[in-house]
Protein backbone atom coordinates (compact mmCIF):
# COMPACT_ATOMS: atom_id res chain seq x y z
CA UNK A 1 0.00 0.00 0.00
CA UNK A 2 1.30 3.43 -0.94
CA UNK A 3 2.40 5.66 1.95
CA UNK A 4 0.17 8.75 2.40
CA UNK A 5 3.17 10.76 3.62
CA UNK A 6 5.97 10.07 1.12
CA UNK A 7 4.15 8.03 -1.59
CA UNK A 8 6.60 5.14 -1.19
CA UNK A 9 4.93 2.12 -2.83
CA UNK A 10 5.59 -0.40 -0.03
CA UNK A 11 4.54 -0.70 3.58
CA UNK A 12 4.41 -3.52 6.09
CA UNK A 13 1.56 -4.50 8.39
CA UNK A 14 2.53 -3.95 12.03
CA UNK A 15 -0.81 -4.81 13.64
CA UNK A 16 -4.12 -6.19 12.36
CA UNK A 17 -7.42 -6.55 14.19
CA UNK A 18 -11.16 -6.70 13.54
CA UNK A 19 -13.12 -3.48 13.92
CA UNK A 20 -16.85 -2.61 13.92
CA UNK A 21 -18.12 -6.02 14.89
CA UNK A 22 -15.75 -7.90 12.60
CA UNK A 23 -17.07 -6.37 9.36
CA UNK A 24 -13.88 -4.35 8.91
CA UNK A 25 -10.21 -5.21 9.43
CA UNK A 26 -8.10 -2.40 10.87
CA UNK A 27 -4.46 -2.58 9.85
CA UNK A 28 -1.65 -0.53 11.34
CA UNK A 29 1.06 -0.10 8.70
CA UNK A 30 4.61 1.22 8.60
CA UNK A 31 6.11 2.78 5.49
CA UNK A 32 9.31 1.09 4.37
CA UNK A 33 10.56 4.43 3.00
CA UNK A 34 9.99 7.09 5.68
CA UNK A 35 9.09 4.67 8.55
CA UNK A 36 5.95 6.67 9.46
CA UNK A 37 2.91 4.71 10.58
CA UNK A 38 -0.64 4.96 9.27
CA UNK A 39 -3.90 3.03 9.52
CA UNK A 40 -5.87 1.38 6.74
CA UNK A 41 -9.27 -0.31 6.84
CA UNK A 42 -10.21 -3.34 4.78
CA UNK A 43 -13.73 -4.56 4.10
CA UNK A 44 -15.34 -7.13 1.85
CA UNK A 45 -16.80 -5.62 -1.30
CA UNK A 46 -20.47 -6.44 -1.24
CA UNK A 47 -22.22 -7.18 -4.49
CA UNK A 48 -25.57 -5.45 -4.38
CA UNK A 49 -27.93 -5.33 -7.36
CA UNK A 50 -28.47 -2.15 -9.35
CA UNK A 51 -31.58 -0.13 -8.54
CA UNK A 52 -33.92 0.54 -11.49
CA UNK A 53 -35.50 3.95 -11.03
CA UNK A 54 -39.00 4.93 -12.21
CA UNK A 55 -37.55 6.92 -15.11
CA UNK A 56 -35.53 3.92 -16.35
CA UNK A 57 -32.15 5.00 -14.98
CA UNK A 58 -30.06 2.46 -13.13
CA UNK A 59 -27.83 3.32 -10.22
CA UNK A 60 -25.93 1.59 -7.46
CA UNK A 61 -27.78 0.89 -4.23
CA UNK A 62 -27.13 3.72 -1.78
CA UNK A 63 -27.65 2.79 1.86
CA UNK A 64 -27.37 6.44 2.89
CA UNK A 65 -30.40 7.33 0.74
CA UNK A 66 -32.41 4.55 2.38
CA UNK A 67 -31.40 5.60 5.91
CA UNK A 68 -32.09 9.26 5.10
CA UNK A 69 -35.59 8.46 3.80
CA UNK A 70 -36.42 6.34 6.83
CA UNK A 71 -35.08 9.04 9.19
CA UNK A 72 -37.29 11.67 7.56
CA UNK A 73 -40.33 9.45 7.97
CA UNK A 74 -39.44 8.76 11.61
CA UNK A 75 -38.71 12.38 12.52
CA UNK A 76 -40.16 13.25 15.95
CA UNK A 77 -41.35 9.66 16.36
CA UNK A 78 -40.25 7.17 19.06
CA UNK A 79 -38.02 5.23 16.63
CA UNK A 80 -34.36 4.92 17.61
CA UNK A 81 -31.41 5.30 15.28
CA UNK A 82 -30.59 1.67 16.07
CA UNK A 83 -34.04 0.62 14.80
CA UNK A 84 -33.47 2.59 11.59
CA UNK A 85 -30.03 1.01 11.13
CA UNK A 86 -31.50 -2.47 11.68
CA UNK A 87 -34.15 -1.78 9.03
CA UNK A 88 -31.44 -0.74 6.58
CA UNK A 89 -29.38 -3.81 7.53
CA UNK A 90 -32.32 -6.12 6.84
CA UNK A 91 -32.92 -4.46 3.49
CA UNK A 92 -29.25 -4.81 2.53
CA UNK A 93 -29.22 -8.46 3.59
CA UNK A 94 -32.35 -9.10 1.56
CA UNK A 95 -30.75 -7.50 -1.50
CA UNK A 96 -27.51 -9.47 -1.03
CA UNK A 97 -29.36 -12.74 -0.65
CA UNK A 98 -31.45 -12.15 -3.76
CA UNK A 99 -29.78 -13.47 -6.87
CA UNK A 100 -31.14 -10.55 -8.86
CA UNK A 101 -28.79 -8.23 -10.71
CA UNK A 102 -31.36 -5.44 -10.75
CA UNK A 103 -34.15 -4.51 -8.34
CA UNK A 104 -36.81 -1.88 -8.94
CA UNK A 105 -36.96 1.12 -6.66
CA UNK A 106 -40.69 0.33 -6.30
CA UNK A 107 -39.87 -3.03 -4.69
CA UNK A 108 -37.34 -1.44 -2.35
CA UNK A 109 -39.95 1.16 -1.38
CA UNK A 110 -42.47 -1.57 -0.62
CA UNK A 111 -39.95 -3.40 1.56
CA UNK A 112 -39.23 -0.18 3.47
CA UNK A 113 -42.95 0.48 3.94
CA UNK A 114 -43.41 -3.05 5.33
CA UNK A 115 -40.57 -2.44 7.79
CA UNK A 116 -42.03 0.92 8.85
CA UNK A 117 -45.54 -0.51 9.16
CA UNK A 118 -44.26 -2.97 11.76
CA UNK A 119 -42.33 -0.30 13.69
CA UNK A 120 -44.38 2.90 13.58
CA UNK A 121 -47.61 3.47 11.66
CA UNK A 122 -47.25 7.27 11.52
CA UNK A 123 -43.78 6.89 9.99
CA UNK A 124 -45.27 4.36 7.57
CA UNK A 125 -47.95 6.84 6.42
CA UNK A 126 -45.35 9.61 6.07
CA UNK A 127 -43.09 7.43 3.94
CA UNK A 128 -46.01 6.14 1.87
CA UNK A 129 -47.30 9.67 1.23
CA UNK A 130 -43.97 10.70 -0.29
CA UNK A 131 -43.12 7.38 -1.91
CA UNK A 132 -46.48 6.71 -3.52
CA UNK A 133 -47.03 10.35 -4.57
CA UNK A 134 -50.76 10.38 -3.84
CA UNK A 135 -52.63 12.36 -6.50
CA UNK A 136 -55.28 13.70 -4.15
CA UNK A 137 -56.67 13.46 -0.64
CA UNK A 138 -58.95 10.54 -1.61
CA UNK A 139 -55.98 8.29 -2.40
CA UNK A 140 -54.37 9.31 0.87
CA UNK A 141 -57.57 8.62 2.81
CA UNK A 142 -57.93 5.21 1.13
CA UNK A 143 -54.42 4.32 2.32
CA UNK A 144 -55.26 5.46 5.87
CA UNK A 145 -58.49 3.47 5.90
CA UNK A 146 -56.61 0.37 4.69
CA UNK A 147 -54.15 0.89 7.53
CA UNK A 148 -56.97 1.20 10.06
CA UNK A 149 -58.49 -2.10 8.86
CA UNK A 150 -55.27 -3.90 9.69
Amino acid sequence: MKCPFCNHPDSKVVDSRPDKGGAVIRRRRECEGCLKRFTSYERVEEMLPLVCKKDGRREHFDRLKVVSGIKKACEKRPVSVEDIERMADRLETRLQESSEREVSSALIGEWIMNELHAVDQVAYVRFASVYRSFKDINEFMAELQELLKK
